[in-house]
């Protein structure tokens, strides 16, 4: 899985993250038009080129991408 972070100038936090779910089918997405950051968690072949075109598509400016390797951790540790 990967972990994609998106600055987005004067974004409006549910538009930007319905975007990214009609674009790609993708674990989670979560948005804040404070610190203008998207996050998004999905597969390792999840098209990030076209996410970010169906952000821009819908007016707002992707000013950064960053795509990083992402794990899960569970709730419990084993010993």
């Amino acid at each position: 899985m990967k972990k994609i972070s998106l600055h987005v100038d004067g974004m409006c936090e549910s538009h930007v993250n319905d975007a990214v779910r009609k674009a790609a089918d993708v674990k989670k997405v979560r948005s804040s038009r404070v610190s203008g950051l998207s996050e998004i968690i999905c597969d390792d072949n999840t098209d990030v080129d076209k996410i970010v075109s169906a952000i821009k598509n819908d007016g707002y400016d992707v000013k950064e991408v960053n795509v990083s390797d992402f794990e899960k951790h569970g709730l419990f540790l084993k010993f």
